[in-house]
């Protein structure tokens, strides 16, 4: 195992939304709870002793001082002066699931990428033509768009592109897209309809009405139905379908 080396202050942070004022990070070791860390070889008990110079509790002396790991408003401190406990935390199991580092640097990266993409989804909305005003509306946010102005139509789409900068901008390479637009189309207009809570999908044709496919579990119906129509086996189907929206 590489040797610790410590770099400078630090500052950790709890990886939750609504921090607790106080919340005390497990430091030692137990049978009810276990804090160990894999080397390698073996998985070594991890303790925190601020007199000790290693995290491991088999390279400890018995005279160790134990004491609390104490996050405060959600973060922690800890100085270049206490490379233990630097140490201790890189080793200790929750680290980037219950804490982490604070990265200033690669937190302003991240902020400046999602400003970036939230740009390049304005700018792509800003220039789209109706039609595909529509097609995005029908998809992602289920309008009726028959309904909407064009005025509509753009607001909801710049304010879904500010909102969801990346989930727009892979939508709009989506080859589906258009196909799903026309698949909410045919529910919105009643030439395709759900039964049993959306886990099968029926023509509602003047002279058929039977069933077209049945839902796999947790799948959305518009995005199965649009599968099955791109499909050699589906092809036909969709040209019957279409005709009845002319």
């Amino acid at each position: 195992m590489e040797q610790f080396i410590p770099t400078g202050d630090k500052m950790y942070v709890l990886n939750r939304k609504s921090a607790p004022l106080s919340f005390m990070l497990a430091s030692r070791n137990s049978r009810r709870k276990p804090l160990l860390y894999f080397d390698g070889q073996s998985n070594r008990a991890l303790r925190y002793a601020r007199n000790q110079r290693s995290p491991f509790e088999d390279e400890q002396d018995g005279n160790a001082i134990l004491e609390p790991i104490v996050f405060e408003d959600g973060f922690l401190f800890v100085p270049r002066t206490n490379p233990v406990l630097q140490h201790f935390l890189s080793l200790h199991p929750g680290y980037g699931n219950i804490f982490e580092e604070v990265n200033n640097e690669r937190d302003a990266q991240e902020e400046v990428e999602n400003l970036n993409a939230e740009v390049d989804a304005l700018i792509a909305a800003r220039s789209l033509d109706i039609e595909m005003l529509e097609n995005i509306c029908r998809v992602m946010l289920g309008s009726k768009v028959d309904t909407m102005t064009t005025a509509e139509l753009k607001r909801d789409v710049l304010v879904y592109a500010k909102k969801n900068p990346m989930q727009f901008l892979e939508m709009l390479n989506d080859p589906m897209l258009e196909l799903q637009s026309k698949v909410a189309k045919f529910f919105s207009e009643g030439i395709l309809r759900t039964r049993n809570n959306n886990k099968d999908v029926y023509f509602n044709l003047p002279n058929n009405k039977s069933r077209m496919l049945a839902v796999p579990y947790g799948e959305s119906y518009t995005y199965i139905v649009s599968s099955y129509l791109q499909s050699d086996e589906g092809i036909e189907t969709l040209k019957l379908l279409e005709k009845h929206l002319e």
